[in-house]
């Protein structure tokens, strides 16, 4: 490659002078084609010479790994090509991701809202691990509504996310602040938004039968866009690093009934780092809308057949009912503290909730009204009474004959 001051000579001694090519050949000791190329473009680039790298014969899998996930990190791709045969060092895999990794959209930007008292609501759920009921193992959900204006803060926990119990939940918040917003936003909930297409949304037809009844708006969040209802998403983070942390529970109702204390004494009472006052102070109840003057019922509903053994089944669990309704369709009611077992709109009978699977409950109580309404039924209980009773003291199959010779005597 020429240096600078040997490209003015040949530049100086051609055009300006007017030498011949042979001429300067002789002058500058060079060859014609190094003369004809320098004169055609006189900054030449430098030309590099082409390597080989470890990396050539699996450039292409790293391009199917991005293209799977492009949050990959170099490391994981480093210890993934080891076993393929790769030899080459981690820096190397490093430099090459960094390069070809694809860019991601800049994040963007939004406008922070702060609403008027009164005027907005914010609702989402949250996964809390379980709750053990002697080996029944049950999911635990929160529901979380705030009050965007003040940070007022209601949480309910629950064994289930299914409708029913999403507006329940509703509910106990709007008794609980004493109304409801002008407004509650959602993110896309299943049991909320049937479809988001987007900007078009459509809501679940009996979610919006719900809204009418309580007299708001529901609006659902764009995909993907979690800051349009950050003040809940915030409340959800300090339910966790506050109230969840070091705690033991029972059950449903301990959990609830500790929340409803934690959120009692500490979090409607704390200093919100935000509007530098306490909930329970700046919020402004009066400014909600009122609820309706008579009360919802949101509790689980499904039909269920009695058996001929009184029997009918719920969540995984048998409830008796009375005898005369063997055979029948009866309505079960149920909310998370109570079953309630109904014939048409008449109450037949109401069994405490419980979260374990596997139980009877009113078998005594029922089977006892049978039997003393029923002799068959009373004299085969009997009989079968005398049989545990004489059991291991003769063989088993002579009892039997013995009491099948007295009931037929």
């Amino acid at each position: 490659m020429l240096t600078s001051e040997q490209i003015n000579d040949l530049h100086r001694l051609y055009w300006s002078e007017r030498w011949p090519i042979r001429k300067i050949e002789r002058h500058l000791n060079m060859g014609w084609r190094t003369i004809r190329k320098y004169l055609d473009a006189p900054a030449q680039g430098v030309t590099k010479r082409q390597r080989n790298s470890k990396l050539d014969s699996f450039k292409a899998i790293i391009a199917d790994w991005l293209e799977k996930d492009p949050q990959v990190t170099a490391a994981v791709i480093h210890q993934r090509l080891i076993p393929l045969g790769y030899s080459g060092g981690d820096s190397l895999t490093r430099r090459y991701v960094r390069n070809v990794r694809p860019q991601l959209p800049a994040k963007r930007a939004f406008v922070r809202m702060e609403p008027l008292a009164g005027e907005r609501f914010e609702v989402d759920w949250a996964h809390f691990d379980v709750l053990n009921y002697s080996g029944d193992i049950r999911k635990l959900y929160a529901f979380a509504l705030v009050d965007a204006h003040s940070r007022m803060l209601y949480v309910e926990f629950t064994h289930s996310q299914n409708f029913e119990t999403f507006v329940r939940c509703h509910a106990h918040a709007f008794h609980a602040l004493g109304g409801v917003a002008r407004e509650i936003v959602y993110d896309n909930l299943a049991t909320a938004v049937a479809e988001h297409d987007g900007r078009l949304i459509r809501f679940l037809p009996r979610f919006l039968g719900f809204a009418r009844d309580y007299n708001f708006y529901p609006r659902a969040c764009n995909p993907a866009s979690g800051w349009e209802k950050g003040k809940v998403e915030r409340a959800i983070s300090y339910l966790r690093q506050s109230f969840w942390p070091l705690r033991e529970f029972n059950d449903l109702h301990d959990v609830n009934r500790q929340v409803r204390q934690w959120l009692i004494e500490i979090a409607n009472q704390r200093l919100h780092r935000e509007t530098r006052e306490r909930p329970i102070e700046r919020f402004q109840p009066e400014a909600l809308r009122a609820l309706p003057i008579i009360p919802y019922d949101h509790r689980d509903t499904v039909e269920a057949l009695v058996h001929k053994d009184l029997r009918l089944q719920f969540d995984g669990n048998k409830y008796c009912v009375p005898h005369r309704y063997v055979g029948q369709r009866l309505t079960v009611k149920a909310d998370s503290s109570a079953v309630a077992i109904y014939q048409r709109v008449e109450e037949v009978v109401s069994y405490p909730r419980s979260w374990r699977r596997g139980q009877t409950f009113g078998a005594e109580r029922f089977e006892k009204l049978l039997a003393e309404e029923r002799p068959a039924a009373r004299r085969s209980q009997a009989q079968q009474r005398l049989l545990d009773s004489l059991d291991g003291l003769c063989s088993r199959s002579l009892v039997e004959a013995a009491i099948r010779s007295c009931a037929t005597w």
